[in-house]
Order: C-alpha cells, then sequence, then structure tokens
C-alpha cells in the first residue's frame, strides 16, 4: 500500500482489453496516481494481489474462469489471512440493478460504479476509497438495495439485530444506513465527526461488517428503513 504522499497505486480486473487500455491511460494522466497492474480475470488478480497489493483495484464483475465477486471474497480473505490491509476495491458493473453488485459489496467491496462513468467520477471515486470512503453510482444506492430487500421473505423490521447496540450507536446506523455523510450525522445528532468516526467503527464491529456500504445492505435486507 502506498505511504502518505506516494502515489495510488491503481489495478483494473476486466476481460475486455481495449476497457482496460481506456482505464491505464486515464490513471496515468494523474501526478497522484500510478497503475499496479492490469489481469484478464479474477484469478490472475487474486494471484497478482499477493504478490503486489494495490491501493485501488477496479473490478469488473464478469468475468471468466473467476468472476469478481469470487475473486473480491479471495483478495478480501488472502489479505485477512496475511494480518495485512486488502485494496480498497471498486465494482463495475454494465447494470443499475445488479444483484451482483449486492453480492460484491457483501463480499467486501468499498464501492461500484457503473462501467459508462464519466471519466471525472472515476478519478474521483478512487480517491474517494483510497481516502476510506465508499462510492457507489450516483442515485442508485436506494434502489439498488431496496431492490436487493425484496429477494428475501417478507415481513416486519427484525429490530433484534440492534440490541448489541447502545442508544447512540443506533441513531449513528441509522443515519448512515440512510446515506448520510459523516458530517451531516454529527450535525443531526450535535456530536463531532471524530465521535461519529468512533461510533461506526464500534457499530461495524458489533455487527460484524467490514464496510458501510455492507451497513447500508444490513439495513436494508432486515427492513430497518421502514
Amino acid at each position: 500500500m502506498a505511504d502518505a504522499g506516494a502515489a495510488i497505486t491503481v489495478a483494473i480486473v476486466d476481460d475486455q482489453g481495449l476497457f482496460r487500455a481506456g482505464i491505464r491511460m486515464l490513471v496515468e494522466s494523474q501526478p497522484d496516481m500510478a497503475m499496479s497492474w492490469e489481469a484478464g480475470d479474477g484469478a490472475q488478480a487474486a494471484a497478482f494481489a499477493v504478490e503486489r497489493c494495490p491501493d485501488v483495484m477496479l473490478m469488473d464483475l464478469r468475468m471468466p474462469v473467476l468472476d469478481g465477486i469470487g475473486a473480491t471474497r479471495r483478495i478480501v480473505q488472502q489479505a485477512e489471512a496475511a494480518g495485512t490491509g486488502a485494496p480498497k476495491i471498486i465494482a463495475l458493473t454494465t447494470f443499475n440493478r445488479d444483484q451482483a453488485v449486492v453480492d460484491a459489496v457483501h463480499a467486501g467491496a468499498s464501492g461500484y460504479l457503473l462501467k459508462s462513468a464519466e471519466p471525472e467520477f472515476l478519478l474521483a471515486a478512487i480517491r474517494t476509497v483510497y481516502s476510506g470512503y465508499s462510492v457507489i453510482a450516483p442515485g442508485s444506492v436506494q434502489d439498488l438495495f431496496q431492490h436487493a430487500a425484496r429477494t428475501v421473505p417478507a415481513g416486519g423490521p427484525d429490530l433484534s439485530v440492534l440490541e448489541v447496540l447502545s442508544a447512540r450507536e443506533r441513531d449513528v446506523f441509522l443515519l448512515a444506513a440512510k446515506g448520510l455523510a459523516n458530517g451531516e450525522i454529527a450535525g443531526s445528532l450535535f456530536v463531532s465527526e471524530a465521535t461519529v468516526k468512533t461510533h461506526l467503527r464500534s457499530v461495524l464491529g458489533k455487527l460484524g461488517l467490514g464496510t458501510r456500504l455492507q451497513l447500508v445492505a444490513f439495513a436494508y435486507e432486515r427492513r430497518l428503513l421502514g
């Protein structure tokens, strides 16, 4: 992983060579980014990640040999087994309502983008996940996870899953699940952003979640947002 002040190292995993070439040119045009490597399938990416782990990985979800979901899961598990930090993985998809995106989030992806995203948005997304935040295709998080929630058995909200949280942690959980940024949560609860970050770390740990997007999926799938 890059040291403070170093270029953000980026890897691209996609079975289309022309798409990889376009991403490589875009990344290499940025003074604060450097291309680490590229792979044509998920198995190759998982092997490369062991040898040279990039800061950010752009992962196509539909590929031969090993798809993006399986590759994301394998890369995260490899990093956990080695006791090292996993790369921030951005899932790439062609479709806005894609169950594969939800599966990738559960596997450990830090966000997702449509492959038709504007170059400026893709570059901003790389910088955003590198800084420790999640990214999603504009205007799609509610539709995506509500669509995914329809695939689970109908029923009322399962509030029992929140019993492990303190009252303040529940407040932070619900606001984060609605998509509010840390600053917005802090303003709503009249606390500092540092306090919000502390509560979020505790919430993720208690619920066994790895990323903020997993928190959103967790809330929608259990119908905790009404």
